[in-house]
């Protein structure tokens, strides 16, 4: 987590992105900042995209993904799927005013849950004109479950006895925002794309996750092999960057999905300072079809934090504890 360390250290970086790319990658923390709504302006004049010499769009560098866009459509946007900038600047105040309260309402746990105040977290600060970054279906929410994800809805039951029941972002081995898919939440919502001809390198701020994309790979390896983030393959649609992603390994990389399904990722260089990322999730286990969800990602100039999360960590050792704690007291 970006913010909770103070002090700074340098640590060699990722040899891959090095090896392709001058982007500097650094160790260490900063230091809070409050986030303050910010509108995003489309009126703002375009930069021409820049290309690589065998005339690719240059995707490289570090991309910001936070975004106060909420996932699925609110309520009070009705069918809008754009909204216009009154509205946009009235979600966003309404957006600032529920960051950095110091609250204390709820149960202990709900306290904890939320790091005490909405100061230590870092959404960002832009609002895009679209009123979801669910895209399609048209409603802007996510499909309905299929009547099987629904019982395991139903069935489910958080476990406590072993660390390996936990969820692997909680074991700090993956991000929740890194994906695959990568989606905006409470920090490191940084992303740098280092790209070669034949390699494209994504690499997530959260947990130093990175991810190799085979831009010359023709099929994806038999079912029998998967892996942890998936196996990707990428190609170029005309100026567009297509990934797609299968042989998962574990269940519920993004919320209730399977490891049989498909993701396709596009990246799109809008003009020198958007990047538009989009991600297409067919998992028919899962939901009745197919849905799209579409962000942008602004360029960014910060440097790149090592995410030191597991090392000396007695987070996992107190989680274990307050379950034997609940189980005593039955």
């Amino acid at each position: 987590m970006r913010n909770s360390h103070w002090s700074a250290r340098f640590v060699p970086a990722v040899a891959v992105a090095l090896a392709l790319s001058p982007t500097l990658f650094a160790a260490g923390q900063a230091k809070p900042q409050a986030p303050a709504a910010k509108l995003a302006n489309p009126a703002a004049k375009k930069a021409a995209v820049p290309r690589t010499p065998d005339g690719k769009p240059d995707l490289q560098g570090t991309w910001d993904f936070a975004q106060l866009t909420p996932f699925e459509r609110p309520d009070q946007f009705g069918n809008q799927s754009q909204i216009d900038p009154e509205q946009v600047e009235e979600y966003a105040q309404q957006r600032a005013e529920q960051s950095n309260k110091d609250r204390r309402d709820g149960s202990a746990a709900a306290d904890v849950e939320r790091a005490y105040n909405d100061f230590w977290w870092d959404f960002g600060h832009r609002v895009a004109r679209q009123s979801s970054l669910v895209v399609d279906p048209p409603s802007g929410r996510l499909p309905a479950l299929t009547p099987a994800a629904q019982q395991r809805t139903k069935n489910r039951v958080n476990r406590y006895e072993n660390p390996e029941e936990r969820p692997l972002a909680e074991r700090c081995i993956l991000g929740f925002n890194s994906g695959p898919p990568m989606v905006p939440s409470a920090y490191n919502n940084n992303m740098v794309l280092v790209q070669t001809k034949d390699t494209v390198l994504i690499y997530n701020e959260m947990v130093h996750s990175a991810r190799i994309i085979d831009m010359v790979g023709k099929t994806h390896p038999p079912a029998h092999l998967r892996f942890l983030t998936g196996h990707s393959i990428g190609r170029w649609e005309g100026d567009t960057l297509v990934v797609e992603t299968t042989n998962f390994q574990k269940d519920g990389l993004f919320r209730q999905s399977t490891v049989n399904m498909k993701l396709v990722e596009r990246f799109t260089r809008e003009d020198g300072d958007t990047l538009r990322y989009e991600f297409t999730l067919n998992d028919p286990e899962v939901w009745t079809t197919p849905f799209t969800v579409s962000l942008p990602m602004t360029r960014s100039d910060e440097m790149v934090y090592e995410y030191a999360c597991h090392e000396a960590n007695y987070g996992l050792e107190g989680v274990m504890r307050g379950a034997r704690f609940e189980d005593n007291k039955k």
